[in-house]
């Protein structure tokens, strides 16, 4: 019989983040975070889901707009054309 831990959030594999952020990007600023969920084109466990959600936030993929709808961010093109530019390199000190 398999254990289970309560109170952790299982790991979501590569291929469920990789497909919750294609929907997100296909349907950006369409849904909040709970009908996002139910929408989504697989099942996902809530705890799972909440892994990728926080994941998404903290790579600065999505965003969520003043009424709570999540809109994806990211722009690889826009990354590419100044990844390298030295004028922009952020410092922290």
């Amino acid at each position: 019989m398999e254990t289970v831990n309560k109170g952790f959030a299982r790991s979501p594999t590569l291929q469920t983040v990789l497909m919750v952020e294609k929907f997100i990007d296909d349907n950006s600023g369409e849904y909040k975070k709970t009908d996002l969920f139910k929408n989504l084109p697989r099942k996902v466990m809530w705890q799972t889901f909440q892994v990728i959600i926080k994941y998404l936030e903290n790579t600065l993929k999505i965003a969520y707009d003043r009424d709570g709808y999540i809109v994806y961010i990211w722009n690889p093109e826009l990354y590419s054309k100044y990844k390298d530019r030295k004028d922009l390199e952020w410092n922290p000190k």
